[in-house]
């Protein structure tokens, strides 16, 4: 088990993360990771609180936060603030886009369904047609629109 003062190695990081030793490296070089310093091979060294911190960015990047984003919120919390109300307000814009993505979906979902319930047989191509079920359908979307 690991004390609070013990440094950890890269490696030990990855291991202890189950996340590959590229992915630390990356974070780290975007200033989401606090290193502890070097060892004298150079390599970088973690305290035990990089755990937490490789916790909380895997979790809100599953949210669908950007790690440009993360990194704000780890900012206020190095600066000794809980980033709670940050968050809550990059959540609740999140669900806004992806209500609006639903609708757009559904649209598209309504465009796709009507176009194949009157899908015909296939009409005789010209030179300048690629498909002639899809391009009059696009003609008359823009007529309607």
């Amino acid at each position: 088990m690991l004390t609070q003062e013990k440094s950890m190695r890269i490696g030990e990081v990855a291991k202890a993360s189950g996340l590959p030793i590229k992915t630390i490296r990356y974070y780290d070089e975007l200033g989401l990771l606090k290193t502890s310093g070097r060892t004298k091979s150079n390599y970088r060294l973690f305290g035990p609180e990089v755990l937490g911190r490789l916790r909380f960015i895997k979790r809100a990047q599953s949210l669908g936060l950007s790690l440009v984003e993360i990194k704000e919120f780890l900012t206020v919390h190095d600066q000794g603030n809980l980033p709670c109300s940050q968050i809550r307000t990059k959540l609740e814009d999140k669900l806004n886009e992806i209500e609006q993505q639903i609708q757009q979906l559904q649209i598209l979902k309504q465009e796709l369904g009507g176009l194949l319930s009157g899908w015909q047989a296939m009409p005789t191509a010209s030179a300048e047609t690629i498909c002639p079920i899809i391009e009059q359908s696009q003609v008359r979307k823009t007529h309607h629109s």
